[in-house]
């Protein structure tokens, strides 16, 4: 496979064809900043993900440009002498570096007539996508980790980093459904090889308990057997539960919960030019519920093509689809507020959840 960048000069064009807008060079770097954390089942250098049958390594910029850093409080209630805009300025440097290189993705899409270049820029897509994972990591944590880190303004911080967030995993979303819809991406979230959905961040709620966010590039059925039926998600949180030190006999385990909505113009056989469009979806935030196989049995589970589940509502939100940060402030509503603590379904026990869920 040729070594040379993805983006090399400009793209040939023909009579009346547009050009791409901007210039196809690299910005500043991509997020190697080693004070974000990286999940540890991911290498934290973008290059080591780099797909073999890519056409070269990510474009890698000058070292001279800052990579946003942690921001820390100074000692008392008393806020930084630094206004808000000069303290996020890193963090916007590095996002408006990302939306460039989405950019960069669209515009080779749009205007390059080179068909195998384009497959090719599909097939680094998931390495782009895990190149956003140690920014996504610092926003959510800065932002939603306890205890808070930033004093008296929290709460400013706060909404500005997941403001960020926001704005890129949209971006990411909206970048992944156009290679979709050119047939360049698979978004069947049985096939192993497609971007059904991508990491979005991670942040604690207690010493003992992890929340890690993926959101779906496109509605998906609920399971691959399409039961409950007419049922759909667009977000998953996983929580990870690691036992406390002084614990005994209690092994770590992650439970699922969803951002779903109820297809109502499917679930009564509705005409859908006869109803309408506002109340067509009831969204909701529930939790996966596992039917089996049965945990200590191996062979059922060889036997098994899918584990069975079923869903468990816990909180109705409305017709209209909550933004991607305040779906997940609502779920962190719904963990925090079982008796003021942070506990896993199988800690809080099955009446308090159906309690929730009626």
């Amino acid at each position: 496979m040729a070594t040379e960048q993805w983006f090399v000069g400009p793209l040939p064009q023909g009579p009346g064809e547009t050009p791409p807008p901007g210039d196809l060079e690299p910005g500043a770097p991509h997020c190697g900043d080693p004070s974000w954390s990286t999940p540890p089942d991911r290498p934290s250098d973008p290059a080591d993900l780099e797909p073999k049958d890519a056409q070269g390594p990510l474009p890698e910029a000058p070292a001279s440009t800052p990579s946003p850093e942690p921001l820390t409080p100074g000692p008392g209630p008393t806020p930084p002498s630094l206004p808000l805009d000069t303290m996020f300025s890193p963090i916007t440097e590095q996002l408006h570096y990302l939306l460039k290189k989405a950019d960069d993705f669209q515009s080779y899409l749009l205007y390059s007539r080179d068909r195998v270049q384009k497959e090719q820029l599909a097939k680094a897509m998931p390495t782009f996508l895990k190149m956003c994972e140690p920014y996504f990591l610092y926003l959510e944590a800065a932002a939603r980790s306890v205890p808070p880190i930033y004093g008296a303004l929290q709460e400013l911080v706060r909404k500005g980093l997941l403001e960020i967030s926001q704005q890129l995993t949209l971006r990411l979303e909206q970048l992944v459904l156009m290679y979709a819809s050119f047939g360049f991406v698979d978004l069947e979230e049985t096939d192993p090889l497609s971007i059904s959905c991508f990491f979005c961040g991670r942040f604690s709620i207690s010493t003992s308990h992890e929340v890690s966010i993926f959101r779906y590039c496109a509605p998906a059925a609920y399971t691959a057997s399409r039961f409950p039926r007419y049922l759909y998600k667009k977000m998953r949180w996983n929580l990870e539960t690691t036992p406390e030190p002084s614990s005994r006999g209690q092994d770590s385990h992650v439970d699922y919960y969803f951002l779903c909505y109820r297809d109502t113009w499917e679930d009564t056989g509705k005409n859908p030019a006869n109803s309408c469009a506002q109340i067509q979806k009831l969204w909701s935030i529930g939790r996966w519920v596992p039917l089996g196989p049965v945990d200590d049995d191996l062979y059922s589970w060889i036997l098994c093509p899918q584990p069975p589940g079923d869903y468990q509502q816990l909180l109705t939100i409305g017709f209209e689809e909550p933004s991607h940060m305040l779906a997940t402030d609502l779920l962190v509503q719904i963990l925090t507020g079982q008796a003021g603590t942070a506990r896993p379904p199988s800690a809080a026990g099955a009446s308090a959840w159906a309690a929730q869920g009626s």
